[in-house]
This record gives C-alpha cells, structure tokens and sequence, in this order.
C-alpha cells in the first residue's frame, strides 16, 4: 500500500508542527488511537508493545466484525502477510545453523525443478538470493498470478522460468513474494517436514502462540478460530468488508495468521536474544544472522535516516540514530506492522483491518518518535492528508472514466469482438464475453475475479473488478486482423506491470 507516498512524505518533510515531549505510551496512546482510528474510520486494531521484556501495553480497539459488533481484543486474530518473511528468513537461518544448508548454496541443488528465465541465473541463484529481493525481479513483478490464486506452490516457481526479471541479477533491490516462496519450499527439501509444520514444531509451540497458524483453512473455520478478525476496505469512502484472500500457495511469504497476544511473545524472543521464559527457542546467531544487511533497499537522505537495507526477512535502517528492524504486511483488508528496536529492548506488533489507510504506519513512527525523544508530531494527521489527496484524485480519476464510457454508449456488437479466449505467456489464460452493455472477463487461475469491461474508445476501455481491492484501470485494446490484443491492469500494490494477453480464440469457453 505505497500509492500515496510521495505526497505523504513532502508533508512530512515541510511539517512544522511541534509540541512539549511526554510520556505517549502511558498517557496518550489509548486516546490517540482511539481518536486517529474514528479520523480513518479504521473498523478494528490491536496493538501489544514490549519494553525489557515485558509486555507494558497491550489491547484491541474497535470491531472485529462491523455488522455483528463483535469488538477486536489481545487475542483477536487477523492476517499478518508479509510479516509471515520473518518466519521464514528465521527458519533458514536456523536450518544453516542446524548444518542442513548454506545461505551461500544454490537454490537448484535443493529444487532441482527452480527454473529462471536463463540458464545462468537459474545455476547462480542462491538461498540468500531469493530470501533478499535481488533476483532481478521489480516489485511485485508477477503477483497478479502469485497472490489469492489457485495454482499450487510448485507450480508457481515452475513458472518463473516464463518471466524476465525487470532488473538484472543482483542490479537492485526488488520487493519478491516469488523469492520468499522458493525459499519456503527449500525446507521440506532439507527436513522432514513442510514450510507449515517447520514453523508450528520451531516457533508457534516453543512460544505458547496458540492462535497462530498458516493456513486458509484454520482462518476462516470459525470452529477452530471464532475470534478472526474481518477485513474491509474503503468504497467512495464508505466500508465495505472483502473476502479474505487465500495465500496459502504463498505461503512461506504471506500466509501466517496471528494476534496481537501470540506476536509480542514473538517480538520479546527477538528481543531478548532468541530466549523465551527461560529457553533458548533460537539461537542468538540464528538471530543476529537474519539482521545482517543483504541487500540496499535504497540511500536515506532525510534526517535522521541514513540507510535502508535487507536482512532475512526483516528491513534495516536506523531512525533518529536508532537500528530499527522492522516489516509491513499488507492483504486484501488487513494492514500490519512489526517492529524491533533491539539496542533499547522496545518492539511492538500493530494489526488492522482495513487495507485503506495508514494509520498503522504513522502509529509506528509516533511510537519510534517517542522512543527516540523527538518533538511530538500527529502523524496520523500528516498521513491522512496525504492518503486523502491520493484518494480523491483515484474517485476524480474513476468518475472521468465513467462519463467517457457513458458517452460512448458502445453497442452490444462492438462488444462481440472483445469475445474469446486470450493467453499470456507468464499469466495463462483469460477469457471474455460479451453482455448487453459491457463485456466480462474471467481469469484462469482466478475464478473469484471477475472484471467488468466498457469502451470508452475504438480502441480503449475501462475494467472495474468484481473486487475493490483489483482497483478500476483504463486498458488498451488492439483489433488487428489476426493479432487482437487486450491489456490487464490491477493496482500498483498488487502488481505494477501491465499484462499483454493475445487472443487464441473466437469463442468465449468458461474455465473449469
């Protein structure tokens, strides 16, 4: 969720506002959040904060579930995504450790069917490569197929031998749930156990994290797991709740489930050098490995940040003079943040469940701001102005698209030609048909999708998905005699290319 940034740092950056240092934690925070939470109309939230390896604030605000009132408390459970990359960086680290494997190894000595787009990078490619973000791939590169679909996990590395990374191999640092995913799938090739089962013997039981799990199946079952939590987003301003996305194919990057109570112990093994109430559940090299800089994210120049880098599922940078290992989450509904400030003994978990604001980002540099002594600043004030701008713009954007499309006023006929089955050599197939005023396309490897396509030229159109969080984009259309062409695009936090599918077929064949 980066699509506002920019405006959200200048405002930042030229913010003037100051007041007196207190004490935030023991005298604000219950205020502030519940104060910022009604500013973002933020459904649910739950926050536990550590300090010398205590738990001196913890609790959950809000609703779990809008329409039943069921309210968010320490044990609520919510989807943690890509806080799962610090299980599974740890869980490399432990299996090196343990002697079953070299960061250093290649990938294809323990999967034999990883495959990159080129013989040598396939043969160069490390374990540290792909837990690192440095393959080459760009941000998100390919998550339109990887993220809340249906094919299986080795299916998905298998098909990155389809793909050309954006970047060249070890050029820069490129955020890839890819390469978290074929790391994950290097356990059960070196253990006796899956990616699954690794972390609930490692982590979860060592750590009394009872609400915790990694599969769809247990987040969703509301026998097993009655307090999770719903997710929502924001429609023209109003909540409206999602479905929760199935990211078990991606397990090893984004699949973990957690609360707030399960992560603090969590977050205090970290702190406390691998130790839990007295046992060593990892060791501390295992833990001062996954905090070793791998790669650059990218050169700080605001004040008082210098660096941002990569370790083993876990950012590096330091603030205000600070070392902060820290990692976001974000899936459809849910938006999280862990942090460790291990010089100072201070971490802290946030979950919510809305995927439409920053709350959970400006609460985090408010607590590190706090920690680091600096003059008092509402962040959340600061970040809502920037996500609002972006918003807006998005509705005004959105709006313009419909009242061209309106104008238009294409007919049936035109939306004939539309029909059939298209293909795209790293996504698969797609497959169009034509309604009345519009035509419809489906996804193979998502049948939950569903997108709505209008002209708003010869050859443009909009597609407004069946779900919010696809977002509404402008795609071109090409009608050459024999090479018909359509693009797809979805939002920038799922996935930043545009995709070219071709068309195979005239005929519009529902998938299976």
């Amino acid at each position: 969720m980066t699509k506002y940034i920019s405006k959200i740092t200048a405002l930042l950056l030229f913010s003037q506002l100051s007041f007196a240092q207190g004490n935030f934690i023991k005298d604000s925070l219950d205020i502030y959040i519940k104060r910022e939470m009604a500013r973002w109309n933020l459904p649910g939230m739950a926050i536990a904060v550590v300090q010398d390896g205590k738990v001196v604030f913890m609790k959950g605000y809000g609703y779990a579930d809008v329409s039943s009132k069921r309210v968010v408390d320490e044990n609520t459970i919510f989807q943690i995504a890509s806080n799962s990359k610090a299980f599974t960086g740890t869980s490399l680290a432990l299996l090196e450790h343990y002697g079953k494997l070299k960061l250093e190894d290649k990938v294809k000595t323990y999967l034999p069917y990883f495959k990159m787009h080129t013989e040598w990078k396939t043969n160069e490619t490390t374990i540290a490569d792909v837990l690192t973000h440095r393959i080459g791939y760009e941000t998100f590169q390919t998550d339109l197929l990887n993220w809340n679909s249906t094919k299986s996990r080795k299916a998905l590395i298998e098909n990155m031998a389809n793909v050309t990374p954006k970047y060249g191999f070890r050029e820069k640092y490129g955020y890839c749930n890819m390469g978290f995913l074929t790391a994950g799938e290097i356990i059960p090739a070196v253990s006796d156990t899956t990616w699954d089962d690794y972390l609930k013997y490692h982590f979860f039981m060592p750590l009394g994290m009872k609400n915790t799990h990694t599969k769809y199946s247990d987040f969703v079952s509301s026998d097993k797991t009655a307090n999770t939590s719903k997710p929502y987003t924001l429609v023209n301003y109003k909540l409206t709740e999602l479905t929760p996305a199935n990211v078990d194919n991606l397990g090893p990057a984004a699949s973990v489930t957690s609360s707030v109570n399960d992560l603090s112990k969590w977050v205090m093994m970290q702190l406390n050098k691998g130790q839990y109430n007295g046992k060593q559940v990892v060791p501390e090299s295992v833990i001062n490995r996954t905090r070793e800089s791998f790669t650059i994210v990218k050169s700080q120049s605001r004040k008082g940040n210098n660096f941002s880098n990569y370790g083993l599922g876990w950012f590096l940078n330091d603030a205000n003079g600070k070392k902060v290992v820290t990692h976001d989450g974000g899936a459809n509904g849910f938006l999280s943040k862990t942090v460790l400030v291990p010089e100072d003994n201070f971490g802290f978990v946030i979950l919510t469940n809305s995927d439409a604001q920053y709350l959970f980002e400006a609460l985090g540099v408010q607590l590190i701001n706090e920690l680091t002594k600096q003059p008092y600043k509402n962040m959340s004030s600061l970040y809502y102005n920037g996500f609002k701008q972006g918003y807006d713009a998005d509705l005004e954007t959105v709006k313009k698209l419909n009242e061209t499309a309106t104008k238009y006023h294409a007919a049936k006929e035109t939306y004939l030609k539309l029909v059939g089955v298209y293909t795209n050599n790293v996504y698969g197939k797609i497959a169009i048909e034509a309604k009345d005023t519009y035509a419809e396309v489906s996804f193979e490897f998502h049948p939950q999708y569903k997108g709505k396509l209008k002209f708003l030229t010869a050859n443009t159109l909009m597609i407004e998905y069946n779900d919010p969080t696809l977002g509404v984009k402008e795609l071109k259309f090409d009608d050459k005699a024999g090479t018909s062409s359509i693009e797809i695009k979805v939002n920038d936090f799922i996935d930043m290319d545009t995709y070219l599918f071709t068309k195979e077929s005239n005929i519009f064949k529902a998938f299976k």
